[in-house]
């Protein structure tokens, strides 16, 4: 027995070495090759998606003489999340995500969320018509075309909440021309599918958005790209994974990278880094050894979708129609059946399904979730899975859905769909962000978040939502945060001929939401509705009202200020 017990206290004790170990590896730095250029590069872009190549497109505009270098570790660019397959193609404007509005305990719609992504979304508007203008981006109907958004409830306490949500948004500019109806027959004007064989005494109600649109980022990153590379300061090499980050005492970065197709390694020194490499954002930031990257953890979640790709469905469905979240389950279930364009053909998919993985991107590693885990992040992590058990058990539900499970979900919002309609496709890897904020302790974040250094060397984007939708605003507020001198110096100007409104709020004026929108339906071919100026006195004396404090919500660990669909 005592043999027994010494073996037991032995095997504790290895275990408890190799937990330290672990957490704490590596415990000394590996050497790698020195700089190749003595003179840095202005900047080194780490990810080839959407926002990488956003961010090298504004620096290209603001100053073409930049060295720019992007690196990225598959053969291709926008060929993770950004890839038209590997998300819902919804150009986020709030029009009918009804996570962006939730209802108050005072029985009150919350309007600011998406009035603030609708103003976001605007942005990426006049980001991509200058795009075009300047011939970066070819004919519009390639990469973003009209598609009208609704949403879409069934039961009277829904209803009514869809009935006052179209109340608050519709006195704003930016919502002017929603339509409210409780009409089947108008609704299924609309949505034929969704109505069709639908118990005609069920309670049914839907916001209609015409301004709605459908967009492909994939195709928008690879053209942002060639647009690029017409520039011989821009160099992009795929097939190069970051395997090293280190600053030395003058501040400069060395960047060390493996050619993944002979697997030797080079060092380039850079002034400024981008980490935009989607869900792998985590450890590399991680990776470059700043105190701020100890904040922060990932959680990954993946996403599955049902595909219809029969042209006789795909021609009767040209809309995006959002649902509401099943009671008690998180922002990333919201259930949507959207109208796509996607290698050049229509298609409709219907999802999301949560797919569990410790991958941090589709074509990631097994292992990439344990890998992320140190000292720093271990206890937060914990912490927030225990108080997020409505998402472990979500998870853990979808995880056993089979495929009559999903066709029942479908059957909810198209309720004629057939199981040979139908296959199902994964979508891209998604990592939230796990986040230790000072005050409230580690907290679980939906929405997306840019991480400097001090010295505003470093620029991490972590987080998943609203994503590919908003790059061009995100990537404005990562050039403030990062390059404020340069901002200061010249730059600012030269962004409002890229983005006319910069600088200002679209919805506080009818007659600017007319002048913005104007020109971006114009150059990118979308369909638009005037604004009468007195729209503009509703929004306006909205906003002179005396605020009146909003009743305390429960307090949570979820700190998910998006409130954002997967």
């Amino acid at each position: 027995m005592r043999k027994f017990k010494i073996w037991g206290i032995s095997l504790l004790a290895l275990l408890a070495i190799v937990g330290v170990l672990f957490l704490y590896w590596p415990l000394h730095q590996r050497s790698v090759p020195a700089a190749e250029n003595d003179k840095p590069v202005d900047v080194v872009l780490v990810g080839g998606g959407i926002m990488s190549i956003t961010l090298a497109t504004y620096l290209q505009e603001l100053q073409p003489d930049l060295k720019v270098q992007l690196f990225e570790r598959l053969d291709g660019v926008a060929l993770e999340s950004s890839n038209g397959w590997n998300n819902a193609g919804t150009g986020h404007s709030a029009f009918a995500e009804l996570n962006y509005t939730p209802e108050l305990p005072d029985g009150s719609i919350e309007t600011k969320r998406a009035v603030g992504i609708a103003e976001q979304f605007e942005i990426s508007r006049q980001f991509w018509s200058h795009q075009v203008k300047e011939g970066r981006l070819s004919q519009p109907s390639d990469f973003i075309n009209p598609t009208p958004h609704m949403s879409f409830v069934w039961g009277e306490d829904r209803v009514e909440y869809l009935r006052k949500r179209y109340e608050a948004l519709s006195r704003n500019p930016l919502f002017y021309g929603m339509q409210f109806s409780t009409d089947p027959a108008q609704i299924k004007q609309w949505a034929p599918l969704v109505m069709e064989g639908r118990d005609p005494a069920q309670k049914v109600a839907a916001t209609y958005m015409p301004l709605g649109t459908d967009v492909n980022f994939g195709v928008i990153t690879n053209q942002l790209t060639r647009g690029l590379q017409r520039n011989p300061n821009f160099q992009l090499q795929v097939q190069h994974e970051v395997t090293a980050l280190r600053q030395g005492d003058d501040k400069i970065w060395n960047v060390t990278v493996k050619d993944l197709k002979n697997g030797t390694e080079r060092t380039v020194k850079s002034r400024f880094v981008f980490i935009g490499a989607g869900g792998a954002a985590v450890k590399l930031l991680q990776m470059s050894g700043i105190p701020e990257a100890k904040n922060y953890a990932g959680f990954p979640v993946g996403g599955q979708f049902l595909a219809f790709k029969a042209p006789a469905l795909a021609e009767r469905h040209k809309v995006k129609v959002y649902g509401m979240a099943e009671t008690g389950s998180p922002p990333m279930s919201v259930p949507h059946i959207d109208a796509r364009k996607l290698d050049d053909k229509p298609v409709v998919l219907f999802g999301p399904f949560a797919l569990f993985s410790t991958k941090f991107l589709k074509e990631g590693s097994w292992f990439d979730l344990f890998s992320s885990v140190t000292h720093d992040n271990v206890g937060g992590m914990l912490k927030v899975g225990s108080e997020n058990l409505d998402l472990v058990k979500y998870l853990m539900q979808q995880a056993k859905l089979t495929d009559e499970d999903r066709h029942a979900e479908l059957l909810k919002y198209y309720p004629n769909a057939k199981r040979e309609d139908w296959e199902l496709i994964t979508a891209g890897q998604r990592v939230q962000i796990i986040k230790n904020d000072p005050e409230k302790g580690p907290l679980l974040q939906f929405g997306t978040e840019i991480v400097t250094d001090k010295d505003k060397t470093i620029a991490a984007l972590l987080g998943a939502s609203p994503g590919a939708s908003t790059s061009p605003p995100i990537m404005l507020n990562l050039l403030a945060q990062a390059f404020p001198q340069e901002m200061a110096a010249g730059w600012e100007t030269k962004l409002k001929d890229i983005v006319p409104s910069y600088g200002r709020k679209i919805n506080e004026s009818a007659a600017l939401t007319n002048e913005i929108r104007t020109q971006t339906s114009q150059a990118l071919g979308l369909p638009y509705i005037e604004v009468p100026v007195g729209a503009q006195g509703a929004a306006a004396a909205a906003a002179a009202a005396p605020a009146t404090p909003s009743p305390a919500a429960p307090a949570s660990r979820n700190a998910n200020t998006e409130m954002q669909a997967l």
